[in-house]
Order: C-alpha cells, then sequence, then structure tokens
C-alpha cells in the first residue's frame, strides 16, 4: 500500500521560513516526478512545485508566486522530497500536498496528473 506522509507544517509570522519533508511507502519513487500542491480555505488546489527523477536531472518548476522564496528537492534517503519555504507571505497559507505517481494523462502541474497523495500539513502565516 503507498503512504505519503508530510511533515514540517506549522503557524510562523511573515518573514520566517519552514521546511516540509514528504516520505513515499509502498514502492519507488525515484524515477518519476514528485510535486507538492497546497489548498487554501475554500479555493482549489493549486501547484506549487516539482522536481523530476534525479535520472532526469532533478529539473524544478515552480508556481510564479513562490519562485526564488521556495525550493523543492529530493532527499539522500529514497523516496523523500522537501519543500524549503523562506520569506513566507500570508497567502502561503494552506494545507500543503505532497503527490506522486505522475501519469500522462495532464501536465506535472495539474492536480490530475498525480495517482498519490498525502493527508497534507497546514502551514499557517500571520501578518
Amino acid at each position: 500500500q503507498v503512504q505519503l506522509l508530510e511533515s514540517g507544517g506549522g503557524l510562523v509570522q511573515a518573514g520566517d521560513s519552514l521546511r516540509l519533508s514528504c516520505a513515499a511507502s509502498g514502492r519507488s519513487f525515484s524515477a518519476e516526478d514528485m510535486g507538492w500542491f497546497r489548498q487554501a480555505p475554500d479555493k482549489e488546489r493549486e501547484f506549487v512545485a516539482v522536481i523530476t527523477s534525479r535520472a532526469s536531472g532533478s529539473i524544478t518548476t515552480y508556481r510564479d508566486s513562490v519562485k526564488g522564496r521556495f525550493t523543492i528537492s529530493r532527499g539522500d534517503v529514497k523516496n523523500t522530497v522537501y519543500l524549503q519555504m523562506n520569506s513566507l507571505k500570508p497567502e502561503d497559507t494552506a494545507v500543503y500536498y505532497c503527490a506522486a505517481g505522475r501519469t500522462a494523462i495532464a501536465p506535472p502541474t495539474a492536480a490530475a496528473a498525480y495517482v498519490y497523495w498525502g493527508q497534507g500539513t497546514q502551514v499557517t502565516v500571520s501578518s
């Protein structure tokens, strides 16, 4: 059974940093894209960042509003992915989800592309 477990969320002030972690179990995702999405109250789930496999060069893509502030990376331990979030803003407040198992039915920036999801971790940024 595949499971994705996120951790690292919390309540911080604007300008602070957080590091989210995602640990996957049940199968290997080392050769596949892994991504982060977020969902704020009364809003649709939105793309945050995605990273390709190490074999593909660990290429990263970000939504425009987090470029230069967030960094996605793969851990040295297999099946882990991180999201380093710096200079956090109140508008970053959301539940953050790890995604894996990307299919070809949608681009990697679309939630519909992913089969497996974590339970989410809350990030709250106060002004």
